[in-house]
């Protein structure tokens, strides 16, 4: 077992680093444009969430590939690995062009559907920042597709040092160009916009670099690749259903924020802010997830469904204390930290209190990745289309407006929802993990499923 947990913090830490460094980012740039005020902080936050929406449409394709390198890596067949990752790469380019012309005709029409009201002026003072935004996703999908590949063959180390310097760029240009220090021009909002574009072209172009120069000599990546028909079909198919997965918990908390967004500038603010600070348990759940999914995967390409079954849970384990300990400091010091972000006394002061309301109940987030992120290692992809769509579009928006609403309840109710939603939706994956027939595990291929039944 130690050996295990060893090789869990091995994969993981540097995880935990890569994703911690975007959350870190996120909360610094949200510092520094929240001294701009209330309305746009508001901006800020909203925009992450539709860029969040975006970015779950297409991850399917990263999460694929990391599953099915990660299969291929176990079972010694890197030649499939690079043949899978090709199709996503050109699969990527499509989706990025698609997201580029949203951003570029629709980003007003979608804030103005954000927006509670037009005297709000979310949309208005929003719209060159959100179109910015979205041509940088058009990068960071592709990005996504080469972390998956990387972390599919054990390295989290080159997504770690790629993911801090693309992430120290984007603090950096948004500090100068949304206030024009260190000669570059002032720019405000369109200006930390355009940090981020910026920040997601350096790390597409590492990305590039690591995987067409660096790694070429180890597994051939610049041989040439014959089009496969039925490759196609199941990264489709298997992207698909991830990525449909993400949507569905995405657009929940889209609605989620339209529903916050009718409480007023102030109850977004805080939502913002607290779902921010939140974001730094939600990003270690996601790099325990991600590590489930390698380990899990690799098991299952070496043909030990079994041992891919316990380092599951021995992730699933170290995960969860990791949440416990740092849900402890967050709920300890929720008012020191909402006030980092803002002096309106209205904001801080409901944001940690939604704070402390979640500090502990994150931990059923953390079984949601750990165990989803086991069942994408067996490929068992349908099972996690279905009960997301099912709880987000029948128990979480239902029950948030409810409690928001009808109950009155307001900021309050809502956080309730999201973690009565996030605690059924973990226990119900952490029970699908278990009850699978895990003799029946086989590898994922372009003829046949992988996963075992309930």
């Amino acid at each position: 077992m130690l050996k295990n947990w060893k090789m869990i913090l091995s994969l993981a830490i540097p995880s935990i680093i890569s994703f911690a460094s975007m959350t870190v980012t996120g909360t610094i740039n949200l510092i520094i444009v929240g001294q701009l005020g209330a309305l746009f902080i508001a901006v800020v936050g909203v925009s992450n969430i539709i860029m969040y929406n975006a970015w779950a449409l297409f991850s399917g394709l990263g999460h694929t590939v990391n599953y099915l390198v990660a299969q291929n890596y176990g079972a010694g067949d890197m030649k499939k690995g690079i043949e899978r990752t090709y199709i996503a790469l050109y699969l990527s380019a499509a989706m990025g062009a698609l997201v580029f012309l949203v951003g570029m005709f629709a980003a007003d029409d979608i804030l103005r559907l954000v927006e509670g009201s037009q005297e709000m002026g979310l949309a208005e003072t929003g719209k060159q920042y959100l179109e910015i935004r979205f041509f940088a996703m058009a990068f960071g999908i592709s990005t996504f597709v080469f972390h998956g590949f990387f972390r599919g063959i054990e390295d989290t180390k080159t997504p770690m040092v790629l993911s801090i310097i693309s992430n120290a760029a984007i603090i950096f240009f948004t500090y100068t160009l949304t206030y024009g220090k260190l000669g570059m021009p002032q720019l405000g909002l369109f200006g930390a916009g355009l940090a981020v574009l910026i920040g997601e072209a350096i790390g597409l172009a590492g990305c590039l670099y690591c995987y067409f120069i660096k790694l070429h000599p180890v597994y051939r990546i610049r041989s040439k690749v014959r089009f496969n028909r039925a490759e196609s079909r199941l990264i489709l198919g298997e992207s698909g259903k991830l990525g449909m997965q993400e949507f569905a918990l995405s657009i929940s908390m889209f609605v989620f924020t339209l529903f916050v967004g009718r409480l007023g500038d102030k109850a977004l603010a805080a939502n913002e802010v607290a779902l921010n600070v939140m974001s730094l348990g939600f990003m270690p759940a996601f790099a325990f997830g991600a590590t489930a999914t390698i380990l899990v995967g690799q098991e299952v390409g070496r043909g030990n469904p079994l041992a891919a079954r316990r380092v599951g849970t021995e992730t699933a384990v170290m995960g969860s204390l990791f949440l416990l300990l740092l849900g402890a400091v967050e709920f300890v010091f929720a008012e020191p930290i909402a006030r980092i972000y803002t002096n309106d006394p209205h904001v801080y002061e409901l944001a940690a209190f939604l704070i402390k309301i979640s500090a502990f109940l994150q931990i059923f987030d953390g079984l949601l990745n750990y165990y989803a992120g086991g069942l994408r290692g067996i490929g068992d992809t349908t099972f996690l289309l279905r009960i997301s769509s099912i709880l987000g579009w029948f128990l979480f928006i239902p029950l948030t407006y409810v409690l928001t609403f009808m109950l009155g309840w307001k900021s309050v109710g809502a956080w309730l929802a999201l973690y009565t939603f996030l605690t059924v939706f973990g226990l119900a994956v952490m029970i699908r993990f278990y009850k699978t027939d895990w003799m029946n595990v086989r590898m994922k291929t372009a003829d046949k499923p992988s996963a075992g039944h309930v």
